[in-house]
């Protein structure tokens, strides 16, 4: 959504359904996603990636978008696929909006959670983001952190490291998203060096500090303590930190 630095939505996604509900304007500088009774719309990136940092610039629609949601997600393909989802749900007029989050690893996900947002996301443009590395999956709204979901393969619990994975957008139910500018940060090639932050990106003390704000004051839902959903014991991932 939106262009990126040194790209455009016309170099690096492809509208691939909802015939014209679906339009990049500005010479790829803008794109639209529009939804009515007889379809959605959606896009994809041209390419796969294997690790990065893509950062997405998204408005909302105002008013009654009960029943909607608009995904903007990684995933790769096949029954035991690897996804990484920002979703953002719609309420009636006056309600804000849900944020949804989830991982799904080897084609397992159940590890949502749900947050409201600090801003009004259809006033202005806001940036979502997902750090993906070897070490953990980060989700930032505005640089803020508000996930953090690590590698734990050592106790057991699978991480999403080695299927590449494209980049997704989708509309469903009556509306219209606007996205305006995306940053896609690809992986090292073979034996080159580089020096991305987004290689080792881990909180500091301040970024931790932001997580515990926004779990702690906005956080809605989150499975790590859903005990009626898991009465055999929370996933070990739960069992970490009380802030992943």
């Amino acid at each position: 959504m939106g262009a990126s630095e040194g790209g455009n939505f016309l170099q690096d996604f492809d509208i691939t359904w909802g015939d014209q509900r679906g339009k990049v304007l500005n010479g790829g500088q803008l794109l639209t996603l529009s939804l009515d009774k007889a379809s959605g719309s959606g896009f994809q990136s041209k390419k796969e990636y294997l690790f990065g940092r893509i950062d997405m610039q998204i408005k909302l629609v105002s008013g009654n978008s009960a029943g909607t949601v608009t995904a903007y997600y990684l995933s790769s393909q096949g029954p035991t696929h690897d996804e990484i989802d920002f979703e953002f749900l719609g309420n009636a007029t006056g309600e804000p909006y849900v944020l949804h989050t989830n991982v799904f690893s080897q084609g397992k996900g159940n590890r949502e959670q749900q947050f409201f947002l600090w801003f009004d996301p259809t006033k202005a443009f806001h940036t979502y983001s997902i750090v993906w590395n070897k070490q953990r999956i980060i989700f930032l709204v505005d640089n803020i952190p508000i996930r953090v979901f690590q590698n734990l393969e050592s106790i057991g619990v699978p991480f999403p490291n080695k299927q590449a994975m494209r980049i997704y957008s989708k509309i469903s139910k009556p509306m219209l998203v606007f996205g305006r500018r995306h940053h896609l940060v690809p992986p090292p090639l073979p034996n080159s060096v580089q020096d991305n932050v987004w290689q080792a990106q881990e909180l500091d003390a301040p970024g931790r500090n932001r997580l515990r704000w926004v779990q702690q004051k906005y956080m809605i839902y989150n499975y790590c303590t859903d005990l009626k959903r898991f009465p055999q014991g929370l996933p070990p991932e739960c069992k970490r930190s009380r802030f992943l």
